[in-house]
């Protein structure tokens, strides 16, 4: 009986070592993680976001894109629209229009100070994937000419890869062949808000679908270019294979603080011009028409 009990003292003994080895242990790794912390710049570990922190990109990984240039002082309001006058550049007032805005009277249009308009050509269903016509795109293009605007046409992408993005292509230019353009024929990819073919896009195949769109494009004679909003112009496409186009921002703020290069602002969504029954997309564009 006494040696029983002996045997389970050292048993209790030897667990309290363990626990004393064990802890110890621990104790050390967390130093060391400590004193490792110290050399990342003052960055702690954690799940709160570190505060006031910029990030800083390594230097052989700075993008080529021009940064934006546009003077903020620049920007002003004047007859219901933005304006942007600097020693070297006068925007031009414009709209984007498709077949949400239904009838249009161009001629009122024009006659409100708009000098061109980006028009629907088609889009692809976000769910069967098939190439449909904007309802409205001949009747839109054919009034703004008659108007005197200046006119570019953009497509709403839903292509899964490059050779989707080529039939969209010569969709487009099969559409445009009767009219002479001024302005930019644009790839459109965007965000949608329900279950869509194209769920799960990565940023390379995106990009690689832009440049396959643009290329056919380019090839017929007309200019190209890509449309975007801040987060697909930062996290989505890779805008320096892309820099050959032209760009086409929706940002709606006062200024644009986007940090690159563009050359069409898409500045709200929200706009209300004398001719167009509905909200209407307004833009300025820092480019000057072909004619």
């Amino acid at each position: 009986m006494r040696h029983r009990r002996s045997s389970v003292g050292r048993t209790r003994l030897i667990l309290i070592l363990l626990c004393i080895v064990l802890a110890a242990a621990m104790l050390w790794c967390a130093l060391s993680l400590i004193l490792r912390v110290g050399t990342y710049s003052g960055r702690t570990v954690g799940k709160d976001p570190v505060q006031e922190q910029t990030p800083v990109e390594p230097v052989d990984l700075e993008p080529t894109v021009p940064e934006n240039s546009y003077d903020p002082a620049g920007f002003y309001e004047e007859g219901g629209f933005k304006r942007y006058k600097s020693e070297d550049t006068l925007a031009s007032v414009g709209v984007d229009v498709s077949s949400h805005q239904q009838e249009i009277d161009w001629e009122l249009v024009a006659a409100n100070g708009v000098e061109f308009a980006m028009i629907r050509v088609g889009y692809r269903g976000y769910t069967e994937g098939e190439i449909q016509p904007d309802d409205y795109f001949v009747q839109n293009i054919e009034g703004a000419r008659a108007a005197g605007l200046d006119v570019g046409v953009y497509f709403f992408s839903q292509a899964l890869d490059e050779q989707e993005a080529i039939d969209e292509a010569n969709y487009v230019l099969e559409q445009i062949k009767p009219y002479s353009l001024s302005y930019p024929v644009i790839f459109d990819w965007e965000d949608i808000e329900a279950d869509a073919r194209t769920d799960g896009m990565d940023s390379v195949q995106l990009t690689k679908n832009a440049i396959a769109f643009c290329d056919t494009i380019e090839q017929a004679g007309y200019r190209a270019g890509v449309y975007f909003n801040q987060r697909f112009g930062y996290e989505e496409f890779d805008l320096e294979s892309l820099q050959d186009y032209v760009f086409w921002l929706a940002e709606y703020n006062d200024t644009p603080s986007f940090s690159f290069h563009f050359q069409i602002w898409q500045y709200c969504n929200d706009g209300r011009v004398d001719g167009i029954k509905t909200d209407v997309d307004l833009n300025l564009a820092f480019l000057r028409a072909k004619h």
